[in-house]
């Protein structure tokens, strides 16, 4: 095994839980760390700890008054500005016990990754537990409480000075963290999602391309609604590359949300676990070639716990810590045999999914032209840039 990769978990990360019958899930992090077990992939032993982020670490990014109200708010405390002011006690984003400590895990695993990088002479890390990209400076939102990828970017541009790239492959956009850093020049956002027109949270639109010193270092890449494989990928790999080349990162932070598939609950995509093989393996590729292999990933969105977020995370880990050789195998039965009298669906056996999946889409052609013409328009400041230097 690669000892350049560290996968980063903590039990005290499961603790973040809204309800039982809410979205999100923790439950899929120890099915995940279990495929990987069971698959040789990991151990006990390699498993690297996260920690709980200090309440400076969280003032990096949110408010003060915020980081108060979630934490006044975990010990009980019972106010209407919580809901109304910070957006704590919805129904996205309930209240729970020690909400306050789980969510500072989430962070600490985060910056834990950022730290075993920058210090510790790892090239990559993977925190699945972190990727909660919604959470804004003074508000809560979308299931997430405190932005663990803006604390962490932020963390990066104060200890270590470096030019950050940040991209989000979740099938909500990555809002939170794009506004955060939409007037900073030394942070690109590039987010890869389903249109605002259709889902949550209605932001990241093409124009949205930065503001002031930040201008045109804010990329989205909007997908109509039933989106497929081909045309999700066509648009991957080109903006991956172009933004990558354009801006020149010193390191890249990948936020990998894994509910742009067909069978995730909350969303229209139709993405298959293809897309998922290929996310990690650009990434990579980028990472060496333009920042000395500095590679962090964290987990985010995905609410089909069983069939395609323990496949797809697996997929990040398999190429960050170069094991693919594991994919010529199924997915082991000793790990199936464990789980699937708990899931409420059958477990797949193969890395792959079977040809036919879904039903034929009947736009197929008309959406792949709007997601194409969508792409150019997302890569326009690129291609202006380019021509002007030839000039």
């Amino acid at each position: 095994m690669s000892q350049e990769a560290a996968y980063i978990f903590s039990p005290e990360q499961l603790q973040y839980k809204f309800h039982n019958e809410h979205p999100f899930n923790q439950h899929r992090l120890s099915i995940t760390n279990d495929l990987l077990m069971k698959l040789g992939a990991l151990s006990p032993e390699t498993i690297l700890p996260a920690r709980k982020a200090t309440i400076d670490e969280l003032l990096l990014i949110h408010d003060e008054d915020y980081v108060q109200a979630v934490i006044g708010a975990a010990e009980g405390q019972s106010r209407s500005s919580y809901r109304t002011t910070f957006g704590i006690g919805t129904e996205d984003t309930p209240v729970f016990p020690h909400m306050h400590d789980a969510a500072a895990w989430l962070v600490g695993g985060t910056l834990a990754a950022v730290d075993y990088v920058f210090d510790n002479g790892y090239k990559h890390a993977l925190n699945l537990g972190g990727g909660l990209h919604h959470g804004f400076r003074g508000k809560a939102s979308g299931f997430c409480i405190y932005n663990d990828s803006s604390i962490a970017i932020e963390y990066i541009r104060k200890k270590y000075d470096a030019r950050v790239l940040y991209v989000d492959t979740d099938a909500h956009h990555g809002d939170g963290v794009q506004w955060a850093f939409y007037n900073d020049p030394d942070v690109c956002t590039l987010s890869f999602h389903e249109s605002g027109r259709f889902l949550f949270p209605g932001t990241g639109h093409v124009n949205e391309r930065g503001h002031g010193d930040g201008y045109g270092y804010s990329f989205n890449i909007p997908f109509e609604a039933f989106t497929e494989d081909e045309s999700w990928l066509v648009a991957y790999k080109a903006a991956m590359r172009e933004v990558t080349e354009y801006f020149k990162p010193d390191i890249i932070l990948t936020q990998n949300g894994a509910d742009a598939h067909y069978y995730d609950p909350l969303t229209h995509l139709c993405g298959t676990i293809n897309i998922f093989h290929e996310i990690p393996k650009l990434a990579h590729e980028l990472a060496h070639e333009f920042c000395d292999g500095k590679w962090i990933a964290v987990g985010g969105g995905g609410y089909d716990i069983w069939r395609v977020v323990p496949r797809a995370w697996s997929l990040i880990w398999l190429e960050m810590s170069e094991q693919k050789e594991a994919l010529k195998q199924s997915i082991p039965k000793v790990w199936l045999d464990n789980w699937q009298e708990e899931a409420p669906v059958q477990l797949p056996p193969e890395w792959y999914d079977p040809k036919g999946l879904y039903p034929m889409i009947p736009r197929k052609k008309e959406i792949e032209k709007k997601n194409e013409r969508t792409l150019l328009k997302a890569l326009k400041p690129i291609y202006d840039h380019q021509k002007k230097v030839k000039s």
